[in-house]
């Protein structure tokens, strides 16, 4: 029973993706239609999209992730974990987070894509005899992993980041189950997909003591640039007073449209590289068919937070690889550099240890994601220096978050939270 919802929780992801890029794909049809489309199809799609979350799925707005960490939290009641983790809420997340690609707000699929394996994970254990030695948490956090596993092709980035995010310590019997699930929920997505790596292949050559300090320069500006993003999206959603605060709270349907349109004002003056998760944009500059404008940064994180802000459900997983890649690539171009890849891969890990502050989930998977093997030692370095740069600048994303979540349970359960 486990083992047949592990697998059908990989062909939900495939399926999800699959809506995505569809989702996408239709919202760059609308905007080749008419350049100036998007300033008014984004926001009404947003309000449209934080209405029905609001409604019918509030548990399912944002990343996924801080969900399902304070699902897992030994201090949320059994009875309260539907309130971040169900099949009702995998099913929203699904479409709604598909609604906000075909409304061409920034965002991911990866961190949703947790919510959704954790959500239909959970609910195997449902079918499992009371005297089972599985409990609901081994498959949640079973679900998690699967999830990002699935989502990314990165089997060994799934295990590293149940380590490192949902669990501390696993226990013995949750290693086995955790390791089935992303089998089984990775087969179903090379069984449909094929064996791919996500932005292709990087070659690692003559990589000499002389681009030492560019690398440098790339992970600490990564390292600064997470931080304090991820110290402003923790600070913004946290935030609910002063004019902002009070629009926000009183008004979130008129907040939610004018977050979308200055989105897709964004959109237009980046002609569009803002767009979406960003994915299509660093394949490009990996590929070097597509050079990127040094603005793409500043805009690309203004629009992802943005879109975080709005209260749809969005990841940021995507958007901040994408980040990470400009910022390799436009350094790398300032400073006339060879190897562009290289920096953009290291960028890539820089930025999202970062972001996550968590380093080793981070490197494994853009190792797994540019099948970059050449390039271990690198990114692991630049992982674990912006991921400890990020520590002196903000408090950890997902867990402050998951914080969060557990402060919204009812009053009743509000002592057991000190």
């Amino acid at each position: 029973m486990v083992l047949a919802y592990a697998a059908l929780a990989g062909l939900t992801i495939v399926g999800f993706t699959k809506l995505a890029e569809l989702a996408f794909a239709y919202f760059l049809h609308f905007q080749s239609q008419s350049f100036w489309l998007p300033l008014i199809w984004t926001p009404l799609c947003t309000v449209a999209i934080v209405y029905l979350t609001r409604k019918f799925a509030p548990g399912s707005a944002g990343s996924g992730i801080p969900q399902v960490i304070a699902a897992l939290d030994p201090k949320c009641p059994v009875s309260q974990r539907n309130q971040f983790v169900s099949l009702r809420l995998s099913f929203f997340k699904v479409i709604l987070t598909a609604g906000g690609l075909l409304a061409g707000l920034s965002l991911g699929r990866e961190g949703p894509s947790v919510q959704i394996a954790a959500g239909i994970m959970r609910n195997a254990r449902r079918w499992l005899p009371s005297t089972a030695q599985i409990s609901e948490a081994s498959l949640i956090m079973a679900g998690g992993a699967a999830g990002i596993a699935a989502a990314f092709n990165t089997p060994l980035g799934g295990v590293m980041f149940c380590i490192e995010e949902l669990s501390k310590s696993l226990e013995q019997r949750s290693n086995g189950l955790m390791i089935a699930s992303i089998v089984l929920a990775g087969l179903m997505g090379i069984s449909i997909d094929g064996n791919y790596t996500y932005f292709g292949v990087i070659h690692v050559s003559d990589f000499n003591l002389l681009l030492i300090w560019p690398a440098t320069l790339v992970i600490l500006v990564s390292g600064i640039l997470g931080g304090l993003f991820s110290k402003i999206i923790i600070a913004s959603l946290r935030f609910n007073k002063g004019l902002l605060g009070y629009f926000r709270i009183k008004s979130p349907l008129l907040f939610a449209g004018a977050c979308g349109l200055i989105v897709a004002a964004i959109g237009l003056l980046s002609n569009g590289d803002t767009y979406g998760t960003g994915y299509t944009h660093a394949q490009a500059i990996i590929a070097g068919s597509e050079s990127t404008s040094y603005l793409f940064v500043p805009f690309k994180m203004i629009a992802t937070w943005l879109s975080t802000w709005s209260g749809v459900p969005a990841g940021i997983f995507a958007p901040s690889l994408a980040i990470g890649g400009g910022i390799g690539n436009a350094i790398s171009t300032t400073l006339s550099l060879p190897h562009a890849q290289i920096f953009i891969a290291i960028g890539m890990a820089g930025f999202l240890a970062a972001v996550t502050q968590a380093p080793l989930t981070s490197f494994i998977i853009v190792m797994e994601m540019i099948d970059g093997h050449g390039l271990v030692l690198s990114l692991m370095a630049s992982a674990l220096i912006a991921g400890a740069i990020s520590r002196m600048i903000s408090r950890p994303l997902y867990p402050t978050l998951a914080k969060m979540q557990l402060s919204k349970l009812p009053r009743l359960n509000q002592s057991k939270l000190h």
